[in-house]
């Protein structure tokens, strides 16, 4: 629990999301499983309306899960 209140893990993690997104090892499949459900949860009917802390902790959650499988299905060289 204490790993996910440092500054650094969430900008590790956005750093990291960024970087296999923009790279051209990962299918535009992979890539997919994190864009698209994150567009429609920005973009459909909000919970908590005019705030984006749920579209933000959601999108965070969406891109640990991405790192996860991007790092086990496509391990660095």
């Amino acid at each position: 629990m204490k790993k996910w209140l440092k500054w650094t893990t969430w900008t590790r993690m956005v750093s990291r999301t960024f970087h296999y997104l923009r790279s051209p090892r990962i299918p535009l499949r992979e890539k997919a499983l994190l864009l698209v459900p994150a567009v429609l949860y920005w973009v459909l009917p909000d919970v908590i309306p005019h705030v984006p802390l749920d579209d933000i902790a959601v999108t965070l959650l969406l891109s640990n899960w991405f790192l996860n499988r991007v790092e086990r299905k496509y391990p660095s060289r």
